[in-house]
């Protein structure tokens, strides 16, 4: 990522490539440079986002004045591990086996 003037950051098709491969997505070539320029623009909205002056604001989980209503802590559901793990493709002691994902 190189930076320009402005301080947005660019983003090169080299780099779209690249990242494409480390995610192991397919990215076809003739979109590639599309892609950057659309991370590019993606990168300046944050930019502009990071430049408001938040001085003041309290953080908010909500933007309303309103407090979540909580349930009382209570199982409201049977235990069907056997049922799923029977439909299951790989179960070993209780546990799911699942392929490998990374290299």
């Amino acid at each position: 990522m190189s930076d320009t003037p402005s301080s947005t950051p660019t983003v090169d098709r080299e780099e779209i490539e690249k990242i494409a491969e480390l995610a192991r997505i397919r990215i076809a070539a003739d979109q590639a440079g599309e892609v950057a320029e659309r991370i590019t623009r993606i990168l300046g909205m944050v930019d502009t986002l990071q430049a408001a002056d938040t001085d003041g604001v309290e953080p908010m989980a909500n933007p309303l004045d309103a407090t979540q209503a909580l349930r009382p802590d209570e199982i409201t559901e049977e235990n069907r591990r056997e049922a799923f793990q029977a439909i299951a493709p790989a179960v070993e002691n209780g546990l799911y086996l699942v392929p490998k994902v990374i290299d």
